[in-house]
């Protein structure tokens, strides 16, 4: 009896001796969190819409959707599905050359009264006038038109066109020559200026000469941003053959009642009572700006010749380090916009008669700036 509890016990000793003994297998180590993927082109770059025609503008809308307009005299709204849907609205543009329907911004206030403004080149006998238009958004269609600023040169050539609403409330305007350079320098002439007006088109209160003139002495203007601090920074088409010169494209830091001295000096030169630029394309090198944001302490451009995004970053009111990105890559770029999700929007301009359309041109295309 003995022997047998002795070999009960003997077993049990053993099985779980053995139990003890046999390998398990490891537990799994837990999963990681997942890390964000080695950034790729189409992970920073993403083609949002395409088969536009000169798209000279882009509005934000409350709902996602963007706004652009078209320079042969379109508005469309983009979905966020890239579908593209015809705005409808009542007007005169005359495109012709670099006039059309350029610039379109929102009233600060769009949420509550649907105002959009657009700036338009118009006929005016065998001539060609700008003037800026104001209309309410009801559904898909313009209405309400209103011609808040008229009489602003037009021509083939340098119109000018870009609007943005400042931090001050008012209506900022840039304005071209309309190639007849004297004209800038006018001051009672609307050609070649800068404007600040209120939202109906009236004189803002504090303009340096009681009129809607910010600034002058400009030849082709179409950026505007302002910095952090305030600052009001632009984009300005150098000239093309006129006193035998050509490039010295130039990014201007704007102060109220500024001379900016076209067309009697011209890039990095200097007079008394005129504005010297704060950075130059150089007196070889053309950039072709046509637009301007600012973000996180950099100013960001298009450019049309120069077939690039520009960053020029601030150190203070001059520029510290200019940098080149995606030279090459898509083309002819006009309008950058900083979009409500803090990503860069630019259009291209290969339609234009002056570049080599590409397969879906133009487009409107989405840029992480972290990834430049």
């Amino acid at each position: 009896m003995a022997k047998y509890v002795l070999g009960i016990v003997t077993l049990v000793v053993l099985l779980v001796g053995g139990f003890l003994l046999i390998p398990r297998t490891a537990e799994a180590p837990p999963t990681p969190p997942p890390t964000s993927p080695t950034p790729t082109t189409s992970a920073r770059i993403q083609t949002i819409a395409e088969g536009l025609e000169i798209p000279w503008d882009i509005a934000f809308l409350p709902g996602g959707d963007l706004l652009v307009s078209e320079r042969p005299g379109r508005v469309i709204r983009v979905g966020k599905d890239g579908a593209k849907t015809p705005i409808s609205y009542e007007s005169d543009v005359r495109h012709r050359g670099e006039g059309g329907l350029l610039g379109l911004t929102l009233h600060p206030g769009f949420k509550r009264n649907g105002f959009v403004y657009l700036y338009t080149s118009t006929p005016a006998g065998t001539q060609t006038v700008n003037r800026v238009e104001r209309y309410r958004l009801d559904g898909n269609a313009l209405i309400e038109r209103k011609n808040i600023i008229e009489g602003i040169p037009g021509a083939t050539y340098h119109d000018g066109g870009r609007m943005e609403f400042g931090p001050d409330g008012f209506l900022y305007i840039t304005t071209g020559d309309a190639t007849r350079p004297k004209i800038a320098q006018d001051k009672d002439s609307l050609g070649g200026k800068i404007l600040r007006v209120r939202d109906d088109g009236s004189p803002a209160p504090g303009n340096p000469f009681g009129t809607a003139i910010f600034s002058y002495g400009h030849r082709n203007p179409q950026g505007l941003a302002w910095d952090r601090a305030g600052n009001l920074w632009e984009t300005e088409h150098g000239p093309t053959g006129e006193q035998g010169l050509c490039c010295r494209d130039e990014l201007n830091l704007i102060e109220a009642g500024g001379n900016y001295g076209w067309p009697t000096i011209t890039g990095s030169e200097k007079r008394e009572g005129m504005n010297a630029p704060a950075l130059i394309s150089g007196t070889a090198d053309t950039w072709a700006p046509a637009s301007l944001v600012y973000l996180n302490g950099s100013l960001f451009f298009g450019g049309l010749k120069g077939e690039a995004l520009y960053e020029a970053v601030l150190d203070g009111e001059r520029v510290g380090q200019f940098k080149t990105h995606l030279k090459g890559e898509y083309g002819r770029i006009r309008t950058v916009r900083l979009g409500p999700d803090g990503l860069l929007y630019i259009t291209t301009s290969n339609r234009d008669g002056r570049g080599s359309p590409s397969a879906g041109d133009d487009k409107i295309i989405r840029i992480d700036p972290k990834q430049l």
